[in-house]
């Protein structure tokens, strides 16, 4: 079964969370022994945008283990 999302391991704390298509949407921070999910959009000229992008309404979401299964089904509400 295909995720529509991925996850690239960037550091043993931080996760970058991408669409099918490669774009980035936010990254997963273990903080205080759970993983928070930081929404990030972009403006038309390029501009990062904390807390913006497609899965705006899922940041600060928390997931107790880094499962790809798990994010996939919290972040896309499936």
């Amino acid at each position: 079964m295909s995720m529509p999302l991925t996850l690239k391991n960037l550091s043993e704390q931080v996760v970058s969370v991408h669409l099918d298509n490669g774009d980035l949407v936010g990254q997963l921070k273990l903080i205080g022994g759970v993983w928070k999910f930081k929404a990030v959009g972009y403006t038309a000229d390029g501009h990062v945008v904390p807390g913006g992008g497609p899965l705006t309404e899922r940041h600060n979401m928390t997931f107790t283990a880094l499962d790809e299964a798990m994010v996939n089904a919290g972040l896309m509400g499936r």
